[in-house]
C-alpha cells in the first residue's frame, strides 16, 4: 500500500492528508471553548500548518490579532503558503522567547503538550505569555486503549516491531496536564473529556500514515534504514485490513476518537 503523494514532504501530507479530518474538528470545538472575541490577540503554541490560527484567524478578521509557532521551519513553511496572512515563528514552546515578550488574551495548544521534552518550562512560557484575566485551552489524545481502532492497530504493529509507546496518547488523563498547568501559576484550571467522530474518505491513507507513526515511535526502527521502515510500515497496513473492516464506510473510515480539553486562565 503506498500513499497517493508519496512524493511529497510530511508536512505537507500532513496539511492535505490529516488537518481536515483530524485537526479541523478538534480547533474549532477548542475555538468554541476560549469563546474569542472582538480584538483578542491569539497564540496558537505548536501550531504545526495552523489549523487553529488559521480558524482563529477566520473568525475575528482584522479586529484581533493571531501568532503561530512552531519548532518545524517545515511545518511554518506549509503554514506561511496556505496562510501568508497570519504571524508565524519558530521557537521551542519551554523557550523564554516563545512569545517574544508579548503577551496573548487566548493560547491554545492543540495536540502539543504531550510531544515537548520538558512540559513543566512549556507550561511556564505559556503562562508568562497570557495576558491578565486571558484564557488558556490544552487538548491532548486520551489514551488510545479507549479508542478500540487504534488500540488494535497498534496490537497489529506491535507483532512486526515489539512493545511500542504512542507518544500521541502519552498524556491520555488530564489530571497530570491540571497539575503541571496549577503549577505553572494558572487558575481555575479545568477539564473535560470530549468525543467525535472522525472520518477520513481514503481510510487506506490513514491506516498507511499511523502504521508510519508507530513505526517511527518503536525501538526496533532506531536499527532501520528508510527502505525497511517502508517496507514495515507496508506490511502493517495490509494486515489492519481486517481491524478496519468494520469501520469503513465506502472507501472511508470513520471512528470515534476522545481527547482532554483542560481548560484555565491567567
Amino acid at each position: 500500500m503506498t500513499l497517493p503523494f508519496a512524493q511529497l514532504s510530511f508536512p505537507e501530507i500532513y496539511e492535505q492528508a490529516l488537518v481536515d479530518s483530524l485537526f479541523r474538528p478538534w480547533a474549532k470545538l477548542v475555538l468554541e471553548d476560549v469563546e474569542l472575541a472582538t480584538g483578542d490577540r491569539v497564540l496558537d503554541v505548536a501550531c504545526g500548518t495552523g489549523i487553529v490560527a488559521r480558524l482563529a484567524k477566520e473568525r475575528l478578521g482584522d479586529a484581533g490579532r493571531v501568532v503561530g509557532v512552531d519548532l518545524s521551519p517545515a511545518m511554518l513553511a506549509v503554514a506561511r503558503r496556505v496562510a501568508p496572512g497570519i504571524d508565524w515563528k519558530e521557537a521551542d514552546a519551554g523557550d523564554p522567547a516563545l512569545s517574544g515578550g508579548e503577551q496573548f488574551d487566548v493560547i491554545i495548544c492543540q495536540q502539543g503538550l504531550q510531544f515537548f521534552p520538558d512540559r513543566a518550562a512549556a507550561a511556564h512560557q505559556m503562562r508568562r505569555a497570557l495576558a491578565p484575566g486571558g484564557r488558556l485551552a490544552v487538548s491532548t489524545w486520551r489514551p488510545d486503549g479507549e479508542v478500540p481502532l487504534l488500540h488494535e492497530l497498534r496490537a497489529v504493529a506491535e507483532r512486526h516491531l515489539g512493545p511500542i509507546v504512542d507518544r500521541r496518547h502519552s498524556l491520555g488523563e488530564a489530571g497530570p496536564i491540571e497539575a503541571l498547568l496549577r503549577e505553572a501559576g494558572f487558575r481555575s484550571v479545568r477539564s473535560r473529556n470530549v468525543s467525535q467522530i472522525i472520518r477520513f474518505r481514503d481510510g487506506s491513507v490513514f491506516v498507511r500514515l499511523n502504521a508510519m507513526a508507530l513505526v517511527g515511535m518503536s525501538a526496533a526502527s532506531k536499527g532501520m534504514g528508510n527502505e525497511e521502515r517502508q517496507a514495515v510500515a507496508t506490511a502493517i497496513a495490509n494486515d489492519s485490513a481486517e481491524v478496519v473492516t468494520p469501520y469503513t464506510e465506502g472507501a472511508g473510515l470513520a471512528f470515534e476518537l476522545s481527547a482532554n480539553v483542560v481548560l484555565a486562565s491567567g
